[in-house]
Order: structure tokens, then sequence, then C-alpha cells
């Protein structure tokens, strides 16, 4: 049985440097930057909530896709999504939130690097892109609800405009991947991202993980090609 490999090469730990310097910029500056902007004109309850999207798109989302690029071991892809889940914790925990993304009544971007971290380890040896394509959904997708919400109506709310938003992205990028289980975890995702019975940054990349690993790997769903 071939021994899983679990030890960073210099490449990767000196990639790792660039692109953790990207999360920070992004969770840092450009997120507030953004706030700063939409508030100017949308109020600050927009402001906070399009700049926690930016994140969405271009810390957790964009990070994802270039993990199989850069990487050849889950060990450093975790380890930074634990570390960025404690960096966000512990505003809460001190009460000295990050004012242009944060918000006191939840602790969604922290479920959020869990989550990250959590399906890239369990995903790693069987495909990657079993963690990535769920993350995308919520990063990119959920990203897309959001902003397409926040124009309509200038608050956060679970609009069904949103989720079709939400769906129009997911549904194809799923397919593309993973076919028709991807297709299929992209709308359920969609659909699961308007209830709040549990937080999204958990509901939808974790349903969206294990719907494509049932219909591709336990039962598998053939995807029709053309001859």
């Amino acid at each position: 049985m071939e021994v899983p490999n679990l030890v960073p090469t210099l490449r990767e730990v000196l990639l790792t440097i660039p692109l953790l310097l990207w999360n920070l910029f992004v969770v840092l500056h450009l997120s507030r930057w953004t706030y700063k902007l939409v508030a100017r004109y949308r109020g600050e309850r927009a402001g906070v909530y399009v700049a926690r999207k930016v994140i969405h798109f271009l810390a957790g989302g964009l990070t994802a896709l270039l993990v199989p690029l850069v990487y050849t071991s889950p060990v450093i892809p975790v380890t930074a999504a634990m570390l960025l889940a404690v960096m966000t914790y512990l505003p809460h925990r001190r009460g000295q939130l990050m004012y242009w993304f944060q918000v006191p009544e939840n602790i969604a971007e922290v479920y959020f690097c869990i989550v990250w971290g959590l399906l890239m380890a369990v995903a790693w040896y069987i495909n990657v892109w079993l963690a990535i394509v769920p993350i995308f959904f919520m990063a990119c997708g959920d990203g897309v609800t959001g902003i397409v919400r926040c124009f309509i109506y200038n608050y956060r709310n679970k609009s069904w405009y949103g989720n079709l938003a939400m769906a129009l992205l997911c549904i194809p990028v799923g397919y593309l991947v993973f076919g028709i289980p991807g297709a299929i975890a992209g709308l359920i995702a969609s659909i699961i991202e308007h209830f709040e019975f549990i937080d999204d940054n958990i509901s939808v990349p974790l349903l969206s993980f294990l719907i494509i690993l049932l219909f591709t790997y336990v039962i598998p769903i053939p995807t029709p090609t053309i001859t």
C-alpha cells in the first residue's frame, strides 16, 4: 500500500508565503476598502455584507482553486485554514471585531475556515476536487447570492433571486467537473442555502460533498456522452 505523502516540499513552503500574504491582504485590507466604498453609498450593513463576499471570492474560493496547482500534500492547506479559523475567532472571543466584515451575532466566517480545512483533509486522497467544488459553491456561489440580494434589497436577506443566481453559477460548474452528480449538488446547494436551520457555511459545502461522493463513488450516475 502506498504511503500518503504528508511532508511538504520546499517549493510548497515557499509558494505558501505569497498565498498567505494574499489571504491576509484580502481579509485585512481589500475587504475593508470594499466595506468603506459600499458603506458610503449603500449603508454600513451593505458594506459589511459585500466585504464578507469579497473574502469568500478572493480568499476562500481563489485559494481553493490554486491548491491542486501548488500542493502535493494537504498538510499546509489544512493547517493554514485552521490558523485562519483561529485568527477570525479570536476577535469574537475578545470583543474586538474586525468591524468591516465581522458581526457580533454569528461566527460564520470561522465555520467557513474550519469546513474548508476539513473538506481538504477528507477529500485529498480520494479526489481533491471533491473538496474544491463544494468550497467553490460556498465561496463563489454564495458570494454571488449575497451580492445579488444586497444590491436588490440593500440588506442581508434570503430572497430566491439570490438562490437563482447561485444556481446559474453552481450547476454548470458542478456539471463541468463531476457531470450529473456535480450538477445535482450545485442545484441542491443553491436551494439549501436559502434556509438557516444550519449555517450555510456548514450545510452548503458538506451536503455538496456528500452528494458528489455518493453519486460519483458509491452509487455512480453515468454521465451521457455525445457520440
